[in-house]
């Protein structure tokens, strides 16, 4: 069977179709690949949360794979927006590579030993208001672009350092660049961080079928309970929410934060439960936040 997959045109986007295509082609299947520019690579210079586009980086691959143009999209899981347009599914999630985020600086100095008005490069909201709630004497700057701009940008002194996916700097051979990686506990990562979503048409069960070899079902489970918190919490990409989920056995847990984007109100909560229940894990942990006060900061958010 053929399979077209749809990517976007970054070398982590290949990189990761790319992985797709391997491990469907190893099934006996013809794949080819097919570049679609979305509106988050248009808009290279709008802040994120300044763009008004839910799901900047999927919305043009979905459109394709609803009209039939690709079979498959691949796609950074983090980039899907918490609710899919009706008549898609996520029909894999391969096992998630490392979900932390990483500090990458000049001269490999470690967060904590960045001198006080130090410039700290991030595209993500999400990053900017834990990063600020950690040390607020630092400067947040905007650096948007793909892993390979952002560190050209680093290393032409636009900022002295900074925080990225660490999934994305291992998967294109930039892990010796990583100074220290942020535990979950302080710095938590985004919803799906580090997983990818393969997505298929939901009534198409040969392509699903196809799809289905790549899936890890620890991770899709945990990444669904992130996804729940998300959608239970109203957020997308443009608001300060984290989440991430680990299983132990058939157990789940997973921690959740919010905060305002300056970082000075912040809510932490966590919780457990079975990894049977996913969704019914993320649901509880939103409301948990919700009680604490996150509905406040998310409304001041938007």
């Amino acid at each position: 069977m053929k399979i077209v997959i749809g990517s976007r045109g970054s070398a982590l986007a290949l990189w990761q179709a790319d992985w797709a295509s391997h491990h469907l082609a190893a099934g006996g299947h013809e794949v080819e690949i097919r570049v679609i520019r979305t509106s988050g690579d248009r808009m290279i210079h709008a802040p994120l949360q300044a763009s008004g586009v839910k799901g900047l980086f999927v919305k043009e691959i979905e459109e394709a794979l609803l009209d039939g143009s690709i079979d498959v999209a691949v796609h950074s899981l983090k980039d899907l927006p918490a609710g899919q347009p009706a008549g898609l599914t996520i029909a894999a999630v391969p096992a998630r590579e490392d979900a932390r985020d990483a500090l990458v600086s000049r001269g490999g100095i470690a967060f904590d030993s960045l001198p006080a008005g130090a410039r700290l490069g991030t595209s993500s909201v999400r990053r900017q208001s834990q990063l600020c709630n950690l040390r607020p004497e630092l400067e947040v700057v905007p650096m948007r672009g793909n892993v390979d701009t952002r560190l050209r940008k680093l290393d032409e002194g636009q900022c002295d350092a900074l925080v990225l996916a660490a999934a994305g700097l291992i998967r294109l051979g930039f892990e010796h660049k990583i100074v220290e990686l942020f535990s979950a506990d302080r710095l938590c990562p985004a919803v799906g961080q580090g997983a990818l979503a393969i997505e298929t048409r939901a009534t198409d069960e040969p392509i699903r079928q196809a799809v289905a070899r790549l899936d890890d079902r620890v991770t899709h489970r945990a990444v669904r309970a992130e996804r729940s918190l998300l959608l239970g919490l109203g957020g997308g990409c443009s608001v300060p929410i984290a989440a991430h989920a680990t299983a132990s056995g058939e157990d789940l847990s997973m921690r959740g934060v919010v905060a305002s984007p300056d970082g000075k109100l912040l809510i932490r909560a966590s919780t457990s439960g079975s990894l049977s229940d996913p969704e019914g894990l993320g649901s509880v942990l939103a409301r948990q936040l919700l009680s604490l006060g996150a509905r406040e900061i998310l409304e001041a958010s938007s």
